[in-house]
């Protein structure tokens, strides 16, 4: 089970827009804003290699706050991949 959930929509701007969601089924506050640093932190990360112009939601699962990171980043670029959301494929963050 993934522990990250991407979905992708083109957009009028040309630029890029991130968009995170964590549900209060997560946990209390402080897992909820665990979850959403370190989404925010695989963005940062990875941000540089996307294309423009496309809106990112990502989702965070149960389990988002507690996988350890490199598990979190795998699971991210995983999906990623499978959307095609990379300057020409070039992932260098694995």
């Amino acid at each position: 089970m993934p522990s990250v959930v991407i979905y992708t929509n083109r957009n009028r701007s040309g630029e890029r827009r991130l968009g995170i969601t964590v549900s209060k089924k997560i946990g209390k506050a402080v897992i909820r804003n665990r979850a959403k640093r370190r989404l925010r932190e695989l963005y940062r990360m990875n941000c540089e290699n996307m294309k423009d112009g496309i809106d990112i939601i990502l989702v965070a699962r149960g389990r988002t706050a507690f996988t350890p990171f490199n598990k979190l980043k795998n699971d991210f670029m995983l999906a990623a991949d499978k959307l095609n959301i990379f300057k020409d494929n070039e992932n260098t963050a694995y």
